[in-house]
């Protein structure tokens, strides 16, 4: 007698896998084929076609040989989801062979794990990740791996496995059910006896990797585990070492129940009886349903937003989940039973219950609910629908609010400052003009327009201000302000702003930039910038890399002071680009510092500072024509320009230190080198510094060799 064909169909990276154990062509026939076609669908014709083929020979009795189960699950050396296909052949006297078969992607198959049992696997067979074999007899959970090779048991007694995968941190975790108040060795009873008199059973957690019981409280009540049928975990977080869970399971009573945290939140009532696994499909419009099959081959799908059936469909043979069109969404391929057509794809319907539809050859009617029910669905989806909608407008009006506040804050700063510069009092806004509350008690002439510590700009001595300059370096603005100061008065914290004196209702008109220092003797015989102040001694021979902190740095106890004999220059660098816009720009150049008077070399008062130091007004005319551009020329074997120049350059420039240290000869003349090998010349106004004129990466930066022994210096370069 010739066995009957054997067909399990399968879902895998959007194609349809039709695995068949061929028929024997006679009785005594030692040889089973397993044969694998890989279909996909293909737009044009509307229809799946055969992609690809593989084959399999096992040797054996021929009708001793059966598929037990397929599924897809990650191969643990690759980390890759192959399609599974668990296979049984009976030997004699009653032993059972096992072996689990992996398909790759070149259709070849691979015998990935095989054990023997006295016994045939019927009840709650579950092929899980690694590749893992799972299932229960007599109450005892067993399984099998191709990390383990041994079949291993749980110490948990189990009466039924409603859920297993995986959890993170946890590894396989299994879900079922145990009689109540079923004694385990270093455990306690979770069930009071009159809660196991009353339900008979309970809910238990196990990880089989870790060996562990977890609760099963965290995932469903106690009092559903005599009435539930089939179980899906849709999500699982730990929070404060405990499970945060999203659950939806079946009941004997055909109700769908969604479960939050282990407490019901919402029912379903199913349309047909006997239903018999939950699978869960995330539509091109981001909704979520869950699809339910029963065992009368009936199907159906419910929303999980209104939580009501939306579609059923009758003579339903497989249901796959997977992304069948490459559309990157998944859709739900239905295959219907079709008694005059042995093709399994000759007749089906591919649906995501929205733009998506193909259908091809279905005699059969969908089932659809009757109208009043598509009435009262459609009501609650619109309901869900709208407080959706009305959640998402009041979140765009919060945002809204917020920034309306952020903008009036920054405008009321902008004024204050521009008041300031101008030496106008500035009024702040009372809390009612402003809708808000006042916290404290209100008090007149609580504030001044000017603080005490503020000194007025006309308290500064007129000749502070020695000149204003600036420079356009590539896309850089450069604003100079060079001060004199006596041996009576320092200025320490110095920074300076840039303030647009424009119409600055579209934006801030504080310009962003970075303040920097360069301090200069009359005889140029140092020349150095920084955005930090002087260092001591010990600290300035160690490397140095020129940071971008608008800020500068202090070190207590010494104070940035010059000689007497000597100016100082403060430059600010901003973008040029976003100036570009305004086309004719003309800015404030505010001057931030410390004030402090000497009297006798002891320090008589510390003030702060804000001093309008003068404007200067930029257009793109100007700029076209090179007016503010830097120019240093060749001139007898050095290079001159003027100090503006030079002060330009290293502005926008990278500084870098390098001590060279030489402990058993002297070091080659640096100088030398650099007039020969670089091809530099010394600045005719600053010879110690010197510009490389050599073509390259290299052309335009600044060299300073300072030798300290004839064994030891340092090199410092702007770039």
């Amino acid at each position: 007698m010739l066995s009957d064909e054997q067909e399990k169909i399968l879902s895998h990276n959007g194609e349809v896998l039709i695995f068949q154990l061929s028929k024997a062509k006679c009785a005594t026939e030692k040889t089973r084929r397993l044969h694998v076609n890989r279909m996909a669908y293909d737009s044009g014709t509307k229809l799946f076609v055969q992609k690809s083929s593989g084959l399999f020979s096992m040797h054996g009795g021929s009708l001793n040989i059966e598929i037990v189960c397929c599924s897809c699950t990650a191969d643990f050396r690759t980390g890759i989801n192959l399609p599974c296909i668990l296979m049984r052949k009976k030997k004699n006297n009653s032993v059972f062979k096992y072996f689990l078969l992996l398909l790759h992607s070149s259709n070849k198959f691979e015998q990935c794990l095989n054990f023997k049992l006295d016994y045939e696997l019927k009840d709650d067979i579950r092929l899980l990740n690694g590749p893992t074999v799972l299932w229960r007899h007599a109450k005892k959970l067993f399984y099998v791996s191709t990390k383990t090779c041994t079949v291993l048991s749980a110490s948990v007694q189990f009466s039924s496995i409603e859920w297993a995968d995986e959890i993170e941190n946890e590894g396989i975790v299994v879900l079922g059910t145990r009689t109540a108040g079923l004694p385990e060795e270093k455990e306690e009873q979770t069930l009071s006896k009159s809660d196991g008199a009353i339900w008979g059973s309970e809910f238990v957690v196990y990880a089989i990797e870790n060996q562990k019981t977890l609760t099963g409280t965290c995932f469903l009540p106690h009092a559903y585990s005599s009435v539930i049928s089939c179980v899906h975990v849709c999500r699982t977080a730990i929070s404060r070492s405990q499970f945060r869970t999203s659950v939806v399971a079946i009941t004997h009573k055909k109700q769908l129940i969604w479960f939050q945290d282990g407490l019901p939140k919402d029912m379903c009532q199913l349309p047909y009886e006997e239903p018999c696994s939950i699978q869960v499909v995330t539509t091109s419009r981001n909704d979520v349903m869950y699809v339910v099959s029963f065992a009368s081959r009936n199907v159906c799908a419910v929303q999980k937003d209104s939580f009501q059936v939306a579609s059923r469909w009758q003579e339903v043979k497989s249901v796959l989940i997977d992304d069948f069109i490459g559309t990157g969404t998944e859709q739900i391929l239905l295959l219907f039973k079709d008694e005059s057509n042995t093709d399994s794809l000759s007749t089906f319907m591919i649906t995501d219950f929205g733009e998506i539809s193909y259908a091809s050859n279905i005699n059969c009617k969908e089932d659809f609910p009757p109208t009043e029910e598509l009435q009262e669905n459609g009501f609650l989806t619109i309901q869900a629908l709208e407080a959706r909608l009305q959640a998402g407008c009041t979140s765009v009006r919060d945002l809204q609010q917020h920034l309306r506040l952020k903008e009036k804050v920054l405008f009321e700063s902008c004024c204050a400052l521009i008041d300031l510069v101008q030496e106008r009092e500035h009024i702040l806004p009372t809390a009612e003009e402003e809708g808000l509350v006042s916290l404290w008690d209100d008090t007149e002439n609580l504030l001044h327009p000017l603080d005490k510590k503020m000194t007025l700009t006309s308290e500064v001595p007129e000749h502070l201000i020695e000149k204003l300059w600036q420079r356009v370096v590539d896309d850089s603005l450069v604003i100079g302000v060079k001060i004199t100061e006596s041996p009576n008065l320092s200025l320490n914290d110095v920074s300076l702003s840039l303030v647009m004196d424009h119409d600055f209702t579209s934006g801030s008109p504080v310009i962003e930039c970075q303040s920097k220092i360069v301090k200069l003797n009359k005889t140029f015989s140092a020349l150095s910038i920084s955005s930090c102040q002087m260092e001591p001694q010990p600290k300035r021979i160690k490397l140095d890399f020129h940071s971008k902190n608008d800020l500068k740095k202090e070190y207590p106890g010494r104070p940035s002071k010059i000689p007497s004999d000597g100016a100082k220059t403060f430059v600010a660098v901003t973008r040029l680009s976003p100036l570009l816009a305004f086309r004719d720009i003309c800015c404030m150049i505010l001057l931030h510092a410390k004030r402090k008077k000497y009297q006798d070399g002891n320090l008589q008062e510390s003030k702060q500072l804000t001093l309008l130091c003068g404007k200067f007004s930029l257009c793109l005319e100007d700029i076209s024509s090179g007016k503010y551009s830097v120019n240093l020329l060749r001139n007898n074997n050095q290079c001159t320009g003027t100090m503006e120049d030079i002060f330009a350059i290293l502005a926008v420039s990278l500084k870098f230190s390098f001590q060279i240290v030489s402990s058993d000869c002297t070091l080659t003349p640096v100088n030398m080198w650099l007039l020969s090998q670089m091809e530099c010349m010394p600045i005719k106004e600053c010879p110690e510094n010197m510009f490389c004129h050599k073509l390259g990466s290299l052309h335009g930066t600044v060299f300073n060799w300072n030798p300290k022994t004839p064994f030891e210096g340092t090199l410092t370069f702007f770039c």
